[in-house]
């Protein structure tokens, strides 16, 4: 949060137009689906430590409307939903790295909870797509986006591509939610965007198949 605000008055000094980057994980336990960037959110409680990152974010947000409307300067807000590429680490809960790496180990892929939950990936070079639009065009000036692909795989299913696409012989272990986090931990079933507002402002949309970008994660992996 201060960082952000350190980087909204650098802006505020030199005149400079400002993107800020959120997230999905602001819209929290929302049951709505797909989120679209008008939606109430629904965070947890403050003693469970998940909700702490969605919090953060939107206060960065607020601070970001507030130095577009005290202070008018152009402000551009984005939350990015999963975005997945080659070489990105399997750290911070990026499930298709390690997904991958699992495969091409032939190690036994491991899918939290029971596999059901979904969600919904976007290939980085898409999403660079999406991010220079959102700094040249000037209809995105003061308003918020959500950046991601419409479309929701389940784990068990992400993980049953991944193999197949890595010619694994790895058999697929489903790890109770209790032995893979700490307790109190809690999951959300789904998370899928609604890229209509980017799509009618700005023209943008998802173009690369999920199965390309997950052959290139594997191929970055062996």
């Amino acid at each position: 949060m201060l960082g952000s605000e350190a980087v909204l008055k650098a802006a505020l000094r030199y005149g400079c137009r400002t993107l800020l980057c959120s997230t999905s994980e602001v819209y929290g336990k929302g049951i709505k689906f797909p989120f679209r960037e008008d939606d109430d959110v629904l965070l947890g409680t403050t003693d469970k430590t998940r909700w702490a990152y969605a919090a953060s974010k939107m206060v960065d947000e607020y601070l970001g409307y507030a130095y577009a409307r005290e202070f008018g300067l152009e402000v551009v807000l984005f939350r990015l939903f999963n975005t997945v590429g080659p070489r990105q680490t399997g750290e911070y809960g990026m499930v298709i790295p390690r997904f991958a790496r699992q495969a091409i180990q032939n190690e036994p892929i491991t899918v939290y909870g029971d596999g059901t939950q979904t969600r919904s990936f976007c290939d980085v070079r898409d999403v660079i797509r999406a991010i220079e639009s959102l700094a040249q065009r000037p209809e995105a000036v003061g308003k918020l986006f959500n950046v991601g692909r419409s479309q929701e795989i389940s784990m068990l299913d992400l993980a049953k591509r991944i193999r197949q696409l890595a010619g694994s012989s790895s058999e697929i272990a489903l790890i109770p939610y209790e032995q893979a986090f700490a307790k109190g931990f809690e999951d959300m079933q789904r998370r899928i965007p609604s890229t209509d507002k980017i799509r009618e402002i700005l023209g943008w949309e998802p173009i690369i198949p999920l199965d390309d970008t997950l052959r290139a994660v594997i191929e970055s992996e062996t």
